[in-house]
């Protein structure tokens, strides 16, 4: 196991063998939210790290969403994380917000802070460009324009991330282009946008493609495009995990094109969630991929 600082996993480190009075928790809010990968990723962490902690899954139906994530503090948690179909839900609820959760216009972390109030932020372009960094050391995002597939809540997230980091050009492509002119409207950069089925004619030049839909994930149909203009030294990226290798990243990766697949994302969004909860930053590693992906992918 990699130890990279002084919060690194130490071998033989376990949790404490009970919970506490002093037991800090928090837990993902969604629904449904039993497939949720979180509760092992976050419970992987704790066992490593030694911290007397829990994360727990919260299965919140919509229409007590407003009450749950009003009791969070009353129940004495440090905080959340939010998935589907929750997170605008949960933007409303809080009484501060960082600048990122304010231009995704969404919210997959809660912190309870010391009065009481909520504090929200989206880590989910974070979690993006850490993995791209993670996965292809000495990736730029200033490296070229940036062909995004997809226009709902992880691409809007995504768009921001790839402005931030000095996209010179982000080309949205959508089956909906109505959907897609929305995105690009309320967010300040370079953004074009074209339908899904001329995707060939955007990827010249590109240096990044990223899959943002659901397409190619297990159970989906799969993802329709033509690779052939897209140069070979462009790094492509899928959200989905699963499966680990989409389609889309097996025939990337064929042509020679260097790849990063969706996993880190979702591992890498966690990390400031865990650490404003229970005070230490933690790493991803290879260790901490094959923990989460032990019973398979959900």
């Amino acid at each position: 196991m990699t130890l990279a600082n002084d919060n690194a996993p130490l071998a033989g480190v376990a949790a404490p063998p009970f919970l506490t009075g002093r037991t800090r928790v928090a837990g993902v809010a969604g629904w449904p939210v039993a497939h949720s990968r979180s509760p092992r990723l976050h419970g992987t962490w704790l066992r490593w790290y030694g911290i007397d902690g829990a994360y727990v899954p919260l299965a919140v139906p919509p229409d007590r969403v407003a009450a749950a994530f009003a009791g969070l503090p009353a129940l004495g948690l440090v905080g959340a994380n939010v998935t589907v179909p929750h997170k605008e839900a949960a933007l409303a609820a809080c009484e501060t917000l960082t600048d990122r959760a304010r231009r995704i216009g969404a919210v997959n972390t809660l912190v309870v802070q010391q009065d009481g109030t909520l504090h929200g932020d989206n880590t989910d372009g974070f979690g993006f460009l850490e993995n791209l960094r993670q996965g292809a050391p000495g990736w730029r995002g200033s490296r070229g324009p940036a062909v995004v597939l997809g226009a709902g809540g992880a691409a809007r997230a995504v768009c921001v991330a790839l402005l931030d980091s000095g996209a010179p050009e982000i080309r949205l492509l959508n089956r909906s282009m109505d959907r897609a002119e929305a995105l690009a409207g309320s967010l300040d950069g370079r953004i074009v946008c074209a339908p899904l089925s001329e995707s060939s004619r955007a990827m010249m030049d590109a240096g990044l493609l990223v899959n943002t839909t659901s397409l190619g994930m297990a159970g989906q149909p799969p993802l329709d495009v033509d690779l052939e203009p897209l140069p070979t030294d462009a790094l492509v990226t899928d959200l989905v995990y699963a499966p680990l290798e989409t389609p889309l990243l097996a025939m990337a990766r064929g042509r020679g094109n260097p790849v990063v697949d969706g996993l880190g994302m979702l591992l890498h969004q966690a990390r400031p969630g865990f650490e404003a909860w229970f005070g230490v930053a933690p790493e991803v590693t290879d260790d901490l991929r094959r923990v989460v992906l032990e019973d398979g992918p959900s």
